[in-house]
């Protein structure tokens, strides 16, 4: 049981209503992709919005994971940077997997996938990305070869009294 992965997939509401599910679905399972649980597809869908716009425009980039149903399983939004000084590397956001695909290596497979997108794209060298501290991701994403380069405590606000850190990492492509 493998996935197949799509750099620009084609946009429909098959895709948009696959990737609004994800969403949910890792949300409510502990993920940390930008909302707090519980959150249905609908709350997710204009977030989701934006990034289809952001899309459009030419501005990100999605890479699509596929299972064998040829359901949405993953995603990860690759956005080029715009500075004239920093053209040379990509922000990496909103990494999912869903939930019931976790702990077999299809992560891992998920960020290889990744890493190859980004190497097709025209002078990229370098990969960085955020994520939320308390829940051990800095780990996950050290151990597919990102380094944490900085961190900002209490950056987040989960909840009035959970705060967490802004870590950021970054992947150099050689």
């Amino acid at each position: 049981m493998t996935l197949r992965y799509v750099l620009d997939p084609p946009v429909d509401r098959r895709l948009a209503d696959g990737v609004c599910d994800l969403w949910a679905r890792v949300t409510n399972a502990g993920g940390a992709v930008g909302f707090v649980p519980p959150v249905t597809a609908e709350e997710v869908r204009p977030e989701l919005t934006r990034h289809l716009a952001a899309m459009a425009e030419g501005r990100a980039r999605l890479l699509a994971a596929y299972d064998e149903e040829d359901r949405v399983a993953g995603t990860a939004f690759l956005t080029p940077n715009t500075h004239r000084l920093m053209r040379h590397w990509v922000w990496l956001y909103t990494v999912m997997l869903s939930p019931d695909r976790q702990g077999r290596g299809e992560g891992r497979a998920l960020m290889a996938a990744v890493e190859e997108a980004a190497r097709g794209m025209d002078g990229v060298r370098g990969i960085r990305l955020t994520c939320r501290g308390g829940l051990g991701l800095e780990h996950f994403y050290g151990s597919c070869g990102y380094k944490e380069v900085g961190r900002v405590p209490d950056a987040i606000r989960v909840a009035d009294d959970d705060l967490r850190d802004d870590i950021t990492m970054w992947l150099r492509l050689s």
